[in-house]
Order: C-alpha cells, then structure tokens, then sequence
C-alpha cells in the first residue's frame, strides 16, 4: 500500500473555553490564496449542543479502524466552508466509512471560502462531549488575529500516515453516492426506535427495509431496502439521537452487495455517514470512479483536452455550497457534457463530493501535497500503459483481446467482463479490472 506522511502545522492546539471554540487550521487553500492558517468564520452556531456532538462524531470517525481494530494515528477532520455552511469531513483509519457534518446554522461573519484541516486533540474531545443543550457555542474557524500576534512562533504539529487509498476514497464515496437514491425517511421518534433495534453484534450485516412510515430489518435482501453491512459501523449515529429530528437512508437500486449512507437531520444542520459493501473493504478499492475515467477517455478527442477543461472548470468553481453544470458550461463556454467529463476528473482527485440531501456535488480542494494525490487510480494507469503499447485487439460484436504478460485476455468492452483472474474474483463488484479499461479507451478515436 503506497503511504506518505502528512504533517499538520498548527499555530496553537484547538480549544474550548467559556463556550468559544477555538479550531486551529493547517493549510489548504482560499479564495484569497494558498494559507498556512486559514480563517474562515467567526461566530455563534445556534444549536450548540448538536453541533458539539456532530463534531465529535466526525472526529471519532477519523480515530476508529472498524475491520481490524487496533490503536493507530488519527487524520484530522476537513472542513469546508462555502459561505453558507461548514461541512466537516473524514475518513475512518479503514477507509470504509465516511463521516460529513454540514452546519447551516451560522451567525457570523464569514472571512473566507475554502478547505483546511482543523486540530480535533483529545482535551478538546472531551470539552465536546460536556456540551449542553443551553450552552452558548462561539465557533471560530482559523486563529484569532490577535491570538497570532500573541503566539511567538509557538506550533502544534503532527506527523501522520497518509494511506493512498484513504485519499481515494474521497474521490470514490462521491461517484458511488451520486448513484444512491432516497429510500427511506423516518421522523424522529420513529428513528431513535430503529437506530436503537439494530442487533449489537457489531459486524453483522442486515437489511433496512421499508415498511410504511418505518423500517423493519432483514436478514436477507428486500425490494427496496438498503444493506448495513456492519452494523456497529453505524455508532457514531447514536450519541445524536437525542438531538434527531429525522432520518434518512438511501442507497443503489440492487441492494443484494452494495452499501449505502445513513443521514441524521438534527437542529441547523445534517449528519451522513456512508458505509463500503463490507466492513473490510474501504472504499478506494471500489473502482466506482474508474468507470467514468475511461468514459471520458473514450468519448474525449484527446485526454488531454479533458485534462484543459478539468483546469478551466476547477478555477470557476469558487466554493460554491453547491456545483450546478449548466452554470459552469455557461461560464466557461463548454458544453455541459465536457463540464461533467471535467467534474469527473476533478472528483478523481478529490476536488469534489457529493451531497445527497442536496442530490448536488459541492466544491472542496484536499488540503495535501499534490504528488500525494496525484496517480491515485494504479488500475486506470495501467490500463493507458496497455492500450498506449498496442496490446489491445478490437474485435466485431463489441469484444476485443487484450495482450499480457500473463496471456491474452478476452474482453466484452460494453458488458465489462473479462477472462482474468481478477475479474473472476469480484465479477465487476469493485469496478471494471484493466484490461476492460483498456479496451474502453481503444474505442476511441483517433487511435493510440
């Protein structure tokens, strides 16, 4: 697994003190520019204790290894603030969950637009966790100035693992959940009832099905149910359920092997947590972008005119709440199908999420080095690699050979299977293995 170490920069440790949450920042970039320690919002959240124990949920997500438990490092939440939220983002150490708090309920100033980490250290976890209902809650996003001109030079900083496949799976939990449709919405009561139903076995895997204005649970797949696989995957929902206000599950159209996200609706704000198909598997592994990644290769003239679109359409995104592709065709004088080839490629590097309460993506830009993002999808580069060397054969009836080291690989290109072994194994489950990949980018013209 290809690693690299992140360090966090931070001019002092993140606090909470006499109801001012302080959020220290390291990098990542603003509208106004790359920053050290960007600032963005300064004022009060309006539902305080919610918001408390939203961002807790968020920052237990990016300390838990749910396959596999065992103490390691703990990657420090994002957020993104577009003006008229701050959406709070990770990852678990797993890569199998992923964990967003959008917060709509902002009285203040807003500074700046951008994305950054911000420090979440354990006394600050445990100042969260004392929150209550009447608390008043002051939230600044970035150092106070005054409090910087106060520091001499003090800084906090933390080294942590930087798996690949973590920053993948920001660019595959998009794709898949902009293919997740709502399939059940409960209101509160109804929620804490079901929420509270799920059996305690913490890796087993059951279905929510519809039933009227609840769900009931099932052992096996149900017309119109989402699968839980795992279910103590799904805890952090739990210390919000007196603040829920509603649920919402969605999920794919077969839910015989798919996961899908879990939505709380709390005062001023929502919590989604979306869940991999398996508790061992992490979401980079899922291919789900690899697909759209070779349909622009092989619809595009040239990759690299799909590269120049990608460029032109990133700089007008602006950290808008949400991306609307009419609009951005209309600024940047592309069609709209370029537009969303361009988000594609933009999503692959983690530019881009999607919010299924909004059904619209939204702007984030990964506060990371760029060599550490860059060559995220080893299956699509070695799919170039083959249809660049000639290896791929186009055959009549849509199926084409694809020559390896290994032998000659028969390919159905539309349908998507193939005679390797890979494919053999997951049967199109984690995405089209390379050779198909290959033989969707040799359909195209002009030839390699």
């Amino acid at each position: 697994m290809t690693q690299a170490v992140q360090a966090y920069s931070y001019a002092a440790p993140s606090t909470l003190t006499d109801g001012r949450l302080g959020l220290s920042t390291s990098g990542g970039t603003a509208l106004s520019g790359p920053q050290a320690h960007p600032r963005f919002f300064s004022g009060l959240l309006t539902h305080a204790a919610p918001a408390a124990a939203g961002l807790l949920a968020v920052a237990d997500v990016a300390l838990a290894r749910y396959h596999n438990p065992r103490p390691g490092w703990t990657r420090d939440p994002v957020v993104t603030c577009d003006g008229e939220r701050l959406r709070f983002e990770s990852f678990s150490a797993c890569g199998g969950v992923y964990a967003r708090l959008d917060v709509t309920g902002l009285d203040g100033d807003v500074l700046d637009r951008g994305t950054t980490n911000v420090d979440v250290n354990g006394p600050l976890r445990e100042s969260l966790a004392r929150v209550g209902r009447g608390d008043p809650l002051h939230v600044g996003v970035g150092p106070d100035e005054l409090a910087v001109t106060t520091l001499d030079g003090a800084v906090v900083e933390k080294k942590v693992p930087l798996p690949t496949r973590w920053l993948r799976g920001f660019a595959e939990v998009q794709v898949l959940a902009a293919r997740w449709d709502l399939r059940a919405e409960l209101g509160g009561p109804q929620a804490v009832r079901f929420l509270r139903s799920l059996p305690r076995g913490a890796r087993t895997t059951v279905w929510a099905v519809p039933a009227g204005r609840d769900l009931r649970l099932s052992t096996t797949p149900a017309r119109g149910g989402v699968r839980l696989p795992g279910v103590g995957r799904v805890a952090t929902l739990l210390p919000l359920l007196r603040f829920a206000k509603a649920l919402r599950v969605y999920g794919p159209a077969d839910c015989s092997e798919a996961g899908g996200a879990w939505e709380v609706e709390l005062p001023g704000m929502r919590y989604t947590l979306a869940l991999s198909p398996e508790p061992w598997r992490g979401f980079s592994g899922e291919g789900a972008v690899l697909d759209d990644l070779a349909t622009n290769e092989a619809t595009n003239e040239a990759t690299d005119e799909a590269t120049g679109d990608a460029d032109v359409v990133g700089m007008l995104l602006g950290f808008e709440p949400t991306v609307e592709p009419g609009l951005l065709a209309d600024r940047a004088g592309l069609p709209v199908s370029r537009v969303r080839a361009a988000l594609t490629q933009l999503g692959a590097a983690g530019r881009v999420g999607y919010d299924l309460h909004d059904a619209a993506h939204f702007h984030r830009e990964l506060p990371y080095d760029k060599e550490k993002v860059a060559e995220l999808n080893p299956r699509l580069t070695s799919a170039r690699a083959l249809a660049a060397s000639g290896a791929v054969r186009l055959l009549p009836d849509d199926t084409a050979e694809v020559t390896t080291g290994g032998g000659v690989r028969r390919v159905r290109v539309t349908e998507g299977t193939c005679s390797c072994p890979w494919w053999f194994d997951h049967r199109g489950s984690r995405g089209p293995c390379k050779h198909v990949l290959a033989a969707r980018i040799s359909t195209r013209a002009p030839a390699w």
